[in-house]
This record gives structure tokens, sequence and C-alpha cells, in this order.
């Protein structure tokens, strides 16, 4: 309970995810208004991101309210997951992978129904930490702070023991709401120096007064 430890993000942290415009294409494809993906999708996408929804499921939505018949669906798929899975930013992941056996590592991430074979796929993260905590598996999301408290828990450490790193401000706030301590990611180099910080400060005794 008084290890330090390290809980990141994926998206925008661990993976890099600049917008591919990918539902503007399908909209022009289509020829509907601008805009239109997304408001006929919103709440599958939300129901995929806290685990109310299956996989087979999402595919018959998508085929249902966007016209679309089976290779279309496999296609438009195809395009939304290129788009959420990025590419990986390789030195933040190798210098995490460098932290085994300094701290305790987890990820805390805001998901999607099978956003975790995809990724352990594409870039082993259940390798590279010990716990990762999906939105779509314990089916609630950042800024809960539920969700913070499930991340804790998973790594059987205590939260102001915790720096949480993730790229969306009001959900570095929910974390430090939530007692761990937060930093905004906004480029590798100062995370590391961030994470370093943290880490030569060292866990919190309960019962004693920090210097």
């Amino acid at each position: 309970m008084t290890a330090t430890c390290i809980i990141l993000d994926i998206g925008g942290v661990l993976e890099i995810t600049p917008k591919t415009g990918w539902g503007q294409r399908w909209e022009e494809q289509l020829e509907l208004p601008l805009g239109t993906v997304n408001e006929r999708m919103r709440d599958v996408w939300q129901a995929g991101s806290v685990g109310r929804i299956s996989e087979r499921d999402v595919h018959w939505e998508v085929a249902a309210r966007l016209g679309l018949d089976a290779p279309q669906v496999e296609a438009f798929m195809a395009d939304l997951w290129t788009d959420y899975l990025g590419t990986p930013n390789e030195e933040l992941i190798a210098y995490v992978r460098g932290l085994r056996g300094r701290c305790r590592l987890g990820i805390l991430s805001n998901s999607f129904v099978g956003a975790r074979e995809r990724e352990t796929a594409l870039y082993h993260f259940d390798e590279l930490v010990e716990q990762i905590v999906y939105s779509h598996e314990i089916g609630i999301g950042k800024p809960d702070l539920r969700a913070y408290e499930a991340a804790c828990a998973s790594l059987d450490v205590r939260p102001e023991n915790c720096l949480f790193i993730d790229d969306v401000a009001v959900n570095v706030e929910a974390a430090q709401a939530a007692g761990m301590q937060g930093h905004l990611f906004e480029d590798n180099a100062r995370t590391i120096t961030r994470i370093e910080a943290h880490l030569d400060a060292g866990p919190l005794v309960p019962g004693r007064v920090p210097l």
C-alpha cells in the first residue's frame, strides 16, 4: 500500500492519436451532412465506452443507422480503429518499460469494446504495466472519481502515492480530486521529468509527516 505508483492514460499519451478525419470522409462518401456520423452514433459510442454494448451489436447499429452493407461496415470499423489506435509513443513507452522494478505501473483508459484485444496485439501494454483498467470493462469512465479508485485498487496502492498522467486537463483535475498527484501530458520530456521527481520523492508512509 505504500509503494510509489505511476498510472498513465493511453490515447494521446502512450499512443499518438492525431485526428484522421475518417468520419468526415465517410460522410462525404455517403453524401451525408457534416457531423451526421457522430450525431447518429453518439449513444452507441457512449455505450461502447462503458461496455453496455458488444462489438457485434456496434457493427449492427453502424449498418442500421448509416445504411451500410457488410463490407462497408468492416471498412468503416477498420477506419475507426485506425483513428483510435494511432501510433505508439515509442520514446515514452521505452522509458516506462525501464521503470519496471522502480515503482508500481498501471494504465487507466477511457476505452471502447475491443480495445484491450487490439492494443494488446499491437502494443503489448499488458507487458508494459502490471494492471490495465479500461472504462468499457469496469463500466465507468474518467473523470468519474470511481475510475481512479478502481485503478488504485487494482494495484493495491494509496492514491497519494500515485502520479496520474493524462492529456486531458479535466481528467488530471479529477485524479487530484481523488487524492492522486496529477500531470497534464504535453510532451515526453516534461512528463519524464515529472515522473522522475515523483519517484525521487518516494511514497508517503501513513503516520509520517512529510518534510
